[in-house]
C-alpha cells in the first residue's frame, strides 16, 4: 500500500517517542523516571470528574453541535472577558477535541499550498508538523538563549515574504518556559499588521507562570490585534485535564466558521461528557488550580538550583509551563558524545531517567526537563543525573 506524501514527511512526535521508551523499560522491572511527560502529574479536580459523571447518569450522551455545546461557549467567552478583558461572541469561539486540535483546524482553515508560516525555535513539536500537513511551509527563526528565547520584529523582517501567511506565537513557551513582554507583543504585532500575517496565539499554559510574572495576550493589546489573532487554549494543562481533550479557539467569526466546518466533517463534535466536565472546570472552584500552582512553583525553585548546579548543564530560569529547557551541550562533550541526544539516550539507558532530546523542538543543543512530577522523584531523578556526569567525566 503506498502511502501518501502528506503522511510520510511528518516525523514522529520526540515527546512520545521517549515517553514509549521509558515505559518499555519500566514493563521490563527497570526503576525508570520520566520527566518527558507534557501534563501535570495531579488528577483532574473532583468537582470536575463529579459533574461529568452527573452529565452521563442524566444522558448527556449523545452528539453536539460541531463548535461546542453553547453553555460551554458562554463559560468560555466569560473566561476570556473575566481573565483577559477580551470581548468575544460564541461565534468567535470553537471547542475542540484538545488545543492540538483547535491548531490543527486553523492551520487547515488559513493556509493555502505554499504558504509560508513563521515558528521560532525552540517549538512546540507540532507546529511544523500541522503546517507541513495543510500544505504549508514552516519558516523556523531561532529565538535565541540571549534574549530568552523571544524572537524580535528586526528577525521576522529578515524572513518574511510574499508568502509569508502566519506567525506562532507561544506564550508561556513550551519548552522553554518564556513569556513575551507586552512591549514585545505590541511591536510584533505592529509588524504583522503592516504585513498581512496572521498571529496564531498559543495560551494554554496562560495559568501556569511563577515569581510574579504576568501573560499579556496578543488578542488584549487593540482592536486591530485581536481582529488580526486567532488565540489556542483549553484545559488541559490548567485543570490537569489532557486525556478528557478539550481545547478552544477564538477569532474572528468567518475564521472560526471555516474551522467548524472543518471539524463537522472530521471528528463531528469533542466529546459531549467531556464537553460537561470542561463546563465545570470553568464554572467550579477554582482553587484546586491555585494548590497545583503553588506546588510548580515550589518544585521550579528547587529543580531549577539543583540543574544550575549539575556539570555541563547550563539554564535560564523560566516563568511559565512546567519546564527546564537547559542546554547540555557541554555536558554531553564531557562525556565523550558528539550529540546531545546520544547523552539522553545513554542517560536513560545507565540511569533510567528520561529526558527529551531539543532536536524535536528545533533545538539540537537542548534537553527539555518536566518537573510536573513530585519532589521525591524529582530529587531521585537529579541526583541520578548527577551520578551519570560523576560516572563519565
Amino acid at each position: 500500500m503506498e502511502l501518501s506524501n502528506r503522511a510520510e514527511q511528518i516525523t514522529p512526535s520526540s515527546t512520545l517517542a521517549i515517553t514509549a521508551k521509558a515505559n518499555e523499560l519500566k514493563s521490563q522491572g527497570h526503576d525508570v523516571i520520566g520527566l518527558a511527560a507534557g501534563e501535570p502529574d495531579y488528577n483532574t479536580p473532583n468537582h470536575i470528574i463529579q459533574a461529568a459523571t452527573e452529565a452521563a447518569k442524566n444522558g448527556h450522551t449523545k452528539y453536539t453541535p460541531s463548535g461546542g455545546m453553547p453553555a460551554l461557549k458562554e463559560a468560555i467567552k466569560d473566561k476570556f472577558q473575566n481573565d483577559q478583558g477580551l470581548n468575544y461572541e460564541t461565534n468567535n469561539i470553537i471547542v475542540t477535541t484538545g488545543a492540538k486540535h483547535a491548531l490543527y483546524l486553523t492551520f487547515q482553515a488559513l493556509i493555502n499550498p505554499g504558504d509560508e508560516v513563521i515558528i521560532p525555535a525552540p517549538y512546540w513539536v507540532s507546529y511544523p508538523e500541522q503546517v507541513k500537513l495543510a500544505g504549508g511551509n514552516p519558516v523556523v527563526i531561532p529565538a535565541l538563549e540571549d534574549h530568552h528565547f523571544r524572537i524580535t520584529v528586526d528577525q521576522l523582517r529578515g524572513v518574511v515574504t510574499e508568502k509569508t501567511k502566519a506567525l506562532v506565537i507561544n506564550s508561556p513557551s513550551n519548552p522553554t518556559g518564556m513569556i513575551y513582554k507586552p512591549e514585545e507583543l505590541k511591536a510584533i504585532g505592529k509588524f504583522c499588521l503592516e504585513n498581512g500575517i496572521t498571529v496564531v496565539s498559543d495560551e494554554i499554559y496562560e495559568t501556569l507562570i511563577y515569581d510574579g510574572a504576568e501573560v499579556t495576550s496578543m488578542a488584549s493589546l487593540s482592536p486591530e490585534l485581536k481582529d488580526n489573532t486567532v488565540i489556542i487554549n483549553g484545559v488541559s494543562k490548567s485543570h490537569a485535564m489532557t486525556g478528557w481533550r478539550i481545547g478552544y479557539a477564538a477569532g474572528p467569526s468567518d475564521m472560526i466558521k471555516a474551522m467548524t466546518n472543518i471539524a463537522s466533517h472530521s471528528t463531528s463534535n469533542p466529546a459531549s461528557i467531556s464537553q460537561h466536565a470542561a463546563l465545570a472546570a470553568y464554572t467550579g472552584p477554582q482553587e484546586p488550580l491555585k494548590d497545583m500552582r503553588d506546588a510548580f512553583e515550589e518544585r521550579l525553585n528547587y529543580a531549577f538550583e539543583r540543574v544550575i548546579n549539575i556539570p555541563g548543564l547550563a539554564c535560564i530560569k523560566p516563568k511559565g509551563a512546567f519546564y527546564l529547557f537547559p542546554n547540555a551541550r557541554k555536558a554531553s562533550e564531557m562525556c565523550g558524545f558528539n550529540h546531545v541526544s546520544e547523552w539522553v539516550k545513554a542517560l536513560l539507558e545507565e540511569q533510567k531517567v528520561g529526558l527529551v532530546p531539543g532536536e524535536g523542538f528545533g533545538a539540537p543543543d537542548y534537553v527539555r526537563l518536566s518537573y510536573a512530577i513530585s519532589l521525591e522523584q524529582m530529587k531521585e531523578a537529579l541526583d541520578r543525573i548527577n551520578q551519570f556526569m560523576e560516572d563519565h567525566i
